[in-house]
C-alpha cells in the first residue's frame, strides 16, 4: 500500500535546493521520494535522501518576472527556471491545481521530451502526490515541476502525415535509427535528441501510432513497447538510463490522464510516443524482443533490491514497471526492472 507519511517532510527539506546536481545531472530527489511513497516505503525516504543530498546545488535566484502574456519567450530558457517557479506558484495561488495542470500540459506537450523527459516525469510524480492529498509542500513541488518542464522545453522535428493507424508495438519496427556514423553525443541525452534535427527520416514518426483509442490502453501499449525496447538496447550505464526514460515518461503521462480531456490526452500521447522513439532513434540498435523470461524474484524482493541499490533511476523505474505490470501483466516490465537494478546498483 502507498505510504505518503514522509512526503511533505521530504519536500520541505528540498526547498533550498535547485533542479540540477553538482555533477550536471537532473536532481531526481522529488521524483524518487514520491516513487518510494507510492511503493509504500516511507521508511526509506529520509535514509535515501541523506545519501543523495550530497550532490545538491543551491536554489537558483530569480532574474525577472514572467508575465502572463510573455511566457512563450521564456520557454526553453534554463536560466529562467526560478522565474518559471515563481510564475507557477502565482498561478497555483489563484487557480485550482487541476486546472493549471490541464492548461499547461496542453501548452507544454509539444516539448514533452524536455530534459530527456524529466520535465513531464517530475510533473507526473507531483500530480500523483497531490491526488493522494493536498498540501502547501505538494503544491510548491507541482509549481517547480511545471517550471522545470517549461524552462527545459524542447521540441523534436515533425512532418505531419495522415492519421496514425498502428499500435505502438507494431509501429516501433518502422522507426528509423540514426546510423552510428551520424550520431552525436556530447555528454547529455539532450544533445543526441537535438541532433535528430539533422536526420529527416525521423520527423514523420509522430503520426505512426493511432491515438484515437482509450488513452489508458494506449499508455499501456507504450510502456510495454518501451520496456521491450529497453531490454533489447540497454547494455551499459548510459543506455540503461536512456531507455528507462521511455517507460517512466509514459508512466508519468498516465498520472496526468485523469486531469486531461480527450483531445489534450491524445495530443500528449502523440508527443510522448515521439519522445520515446527519439530515444530509440538516437541510441537504439536492436528491435524489441518477442520472448521474455520473467525474473523469479517477488515484487517485494525487487523493491528491496532497488532501494538497496541507492540508485534514483533504479527506484523510479522499478516503481513504474510494477505499476504498469499491475495494469497490464507482462514479463517485460519485471524483466526490465530486474535488469536495471542489476546494472545500476549493487543488486
Amino acid at each position: 500500500m502507498p505510504d505518503y507519511t514522509m512526503m511533505d517532510a521530504a519536500l520541505t527539506l528540498l526547498v533550498g535546493y535547485g533542479p540540477d546536481l553538482r555533477n550536471g545531472f537532473t536532481n531526481h530527489a522529488p521524483m524518487a521520494v514520491e516513487a518510494l511513497a507510492a511503493l509504500g516505503r516511507a521508511d526509506a525516504v529520509m535514509p535515501w535522501l541523506g545519501r543523495y543530498r550530497e550532490n545538491f546545488l543551491p536554489r537558483p535566484v530569480p532574474l525577472e518576472p514572467i508575465l502572463p502574456d510573455g511566457w512563450r519567450a521564456a520557454l526553453g530558457r534554463t536560466e529562467r527556471v526560478a522565474d518559471w517557479n515563481a510564475f507557477f506558484e502565482a498561478e497555483l495561488a489563484r487557480t485550482p491545481w487541476k486546472d493549471v495542470l490541464h492548461d499547461w500540459t496542453a501548452r507544454l506537450a509539444p516539448g514533452i521530451c524536455a530534459s530527456a523527459l524529466h520535465g513531464v516525469i517530475r510533473v507526473g510524480h507531483a500530480a500523483r502526490s497531490l491526488d493522494e492529498s493536498g498540501s502547501a509542500a505538494r503544491l510548491r513541488e507541482l509549481a517547480e515541476a511545471l517550471g522545470y518542464w517549461a524552462s527545459t522545453y524542447q521540441t523534436l522535428p515533425v512532418a505531419p502525415g495522415g492519421p496514425g493507424t498502428l499500435r505502438a508495438h507494431e509501429a516501433i519496427a518502422r522507426v528509423p535509427v540514426v546510423p552510428a556514423a551520424q550520431r552525436r553525443f556530447s555528454g547529455t541525452i539532450v544533445s543526441s535528441l537535438e541532433a535528430l534535427e539533422e536526420f529527416p527520416a525521423f520527423a514523420p514518426v509522430i503520426d505512426l501510432v493511432d491515438p484515437s483509442g482509450a488513452p489508458e490502453a494506449i499508455v499501456s501499449d507504450l510502456t510495454e513497447t518501451f520496456a521491450r525496447v529497453y531490454l533489447a538496447n540497454a547494455h551499459d550505464g548510459l543506455t540503461v538510463i536512456v531507455f528507462i526514460h521511455g517507460v517512466t515518461g509514459a508512466t508519468a503521462l498516465r498520472s496526468l490522464l485523469p486531469h486531461l480531456p480527450g483531445t489534450t490526452a491524445r495530443e500528449a500521447i502523440r508527443y510522448l510516443w515521439q519522445a520515446g522513439c527519439a530515444l530509440y532513434a538516437a541510441f537504439g540498435t536492436a528491435p524489441a524482443p518477442r520472448e521474455i523470461e520473467p525474473p523469479r524474484e517477488s515484487r517485494d524482493a525487487l523493491v528491496d533490491r532497488a532501494i538497496a541499490s541507492h540508485d534514483e533511476h533504479a527506484i523510479k523505474f522499478t516503481e513504474a514497471c510494477l505499476r504498469e505490470h499491475d495494469l497490464n501483466p507482462s514479463p517485460a516490465y519485471l524483466a526490465a526492472a530486474r535488469h536495471a537494478i542489476g546494472m545500476l546498483g549493487a543488486g
